[in-house]
């Protein structure tokens, strides 16, 4: 079942990213939280996340303006060092708070409180026209980066970051999908390097486990990808980002609280 669920929300999901700056890395996440830790669940979303983007890096990286690229993917790879480092460390410590609710006993950790809020405040600027509107300077593009990256080394959660700083970098539609695609592959790389160290090392039997709904969640992420790809000058870019943000608020309440 749980590889049914996986490679459905994988599907739909990869499709969504070519629309709007969340999609993998926030929807399939709380799925593999549902079936293992939520670091490991972080760590196995990157995995699809990453053959993902590397899919869709072949069907548009000729699109990408690289100049682009090397100013905000530097740093965006250097702050996704210390963000995804910054896991590891909420994952050593200890649970928040534990409580009862309709005879079930619930435990909300650092980890997951963590993430799930981030979640949330991605969700809610998402929903928020004020936010849509904002769009930063060229010569912000580093700061971008580094954001962006932070954040996406800790959580996966980039994307709306990443849009803010590139739209208004003088890109046409796909060199705008096609550079975010790019950039999104550079900091994968890099936060799966410090999951395999500093996460993944330690449960070898548990990634293991993960092994299976890696592979299925990337070949359906593949599909949603070539889907999305060719759907791209068909579907209204703002439906697609209110429907993601209302599935995210959910999904975050939920980790944070620690009923997911």
């Amino acid at each position: 079942m749980e590889l049914v669920v996986i490679g459905v929300v994988a599907l739909l999901a990869s499709g969504l990213t070519f629309f709007s700056g969340f999609g993998v890395g926030t929807l399939l996440m709380p799925v593999f939280a549902l079936f293992f830790p939520v670091p490991l669940a972080i760590a196995a979303t990157a995995m699809v996340h990453f053959a993902n983007n590397l899919f869709k890096f072949g069907l548009m990286a000729r699109q990408a303006d690289w100049s682009v690229v090397a100013k905000f993917s530097v740093p965006a790879a250097l702050a996704a060092v210390i963000g995804a480092g910054s896991l590891a460390f909420f994952d050593g410590l200890a649970p928040l708070w534990q409580y009862t609710f309709a005879g079930a006993d619930f435990e909300i950790t650092a980890v997951k409180f963590v993430i799930g809020s981030l979640i949330v405040v991605f969700a809610l600027l998402e929903l928020s026209p004020r936010f849509q509107a904002l769009a930063f300077p060229a010569r912000w593009l580093p700061v971008g980066g580094l954001l962006s990256g932070f954040f996406g080394g800790l959580s996966g959660n980039q994307g709306a970051l990443r849009s803010a700083f590139l739209i208004k970098a003088g890109l046409s539609k796909d060199a705008f999908v096609a550079t975010g695609v790019v950039s999104a592959v550079i900091v994968d790389a890099v936060r799966l390097l410090v999951y395999g160290t500093a996460i993944l090392a330690g449960q070898f039997t548990q990634v293991q486990a993960i092994a299976l709904p890696v592979i299925v969640g990337s070949i359906c992420a593949f599909i949603g990808a070539f889907v999305g790809k060719r759907a791209l000058q068909k579907i209204t870019l703002r439906t697609v980002q209110l429907i993601v943000a209302v599935a995210m608020l959910g999904i975050g309440s939920g980790l944070a609280l620690g009923l997911l």
